[in-house]
């Protein structure tokens, strides 16, 4: 039970992580504007598999610093519940700002796709504040101990993570109604992203001090 509540925890944060618009953000939503829906969709599943590679490392790193130094899961705990909290007010800081997004038009072919799903793989991979964040996520809700079957879980979890959301980035914003709509709604669906994850974070603080 306490591991499927950490599981659970750890796709909310990092869901709310990759629903704040940033460069991947902005890059799917220009791919599938200025491109087309289906390199926007081969960006989205780029971004999965980055985010596979960067959950592997996370895993593992945190993982051996656990097992070579116990009590400095609290530590990690701490730190981790606070660079959330800091993630947050960034989050709800920046929710006023506006998204700036060109729209052209041109057709996707083999070629251009294959080049949108490179383009979405590098653009994760190149972003050390992702391997940041999941080393922070895992190191605060994850136990010491995981399971084998949770190290093959957690990975997949995040490529469903990632490359569901940044496909309904890439059909919502190829649409001008969709678009509209969350352009319209953007600070506030920012400010609940970030209230939420700034709570968690507060949250991870306050059990370190309990513990």
């Amino acid at each position: 039970m306490e591991l499927s509540a950490s599981i659970l925890s750890v796709a909310a944060a990092l869901t709310l992580g990759a629903m704040s618009p940033g460069p991947s953000f902005i890059m799917v939503a220009r791919t599938s504007l200025a491109v087309s829906r289906q390199d926007g969709i081969a960006a989205a599943v780029g971004m999965g598999v980055g985010g596979v590679f960067f959950s592997v490392v996370a895993l593992l790193g945190v993982l051996a610093i656990l097992a070579a130094v116990p009590l400095l899961h609290l530590v990690l705990k701490a730190g981790g519940g606070a660079y959330l909290l800091y993630l947050g007010y960034r989050i709800w800081r920046s929710a006023r700002q506006p998204l700036v997004l060109e729209v052209t038009s041109s057709q996707g072919s083999p070629t251009r796709v294959w080049r949108s799903f490179i383009l979405g793989l590098t653009t994760q991979v190149s972003n050390p504040k992702t391997a940041i964040v999941y080393a922070s996520v895992f190191a605060s809700l994850l136990p010491s101990e995981v399971p084998s079957f949770a190290l093959v879980a957690l990975p997949i979890m995040i490529f469903a993570i990632e490359t569901i959301w940044y496909s309904v980035v890439a059909l919502a914003l190829s649409s001008p109604a969709p678009r509209a709509r969350y352009l319209a709604s953007k600070a506030w669906l920012d400010r609940a992203a970030g209230a939420i994850m700034s709570a968690l974070g507060l949250k991870l603080i306050f059990d370190t001090q309990q513990s």
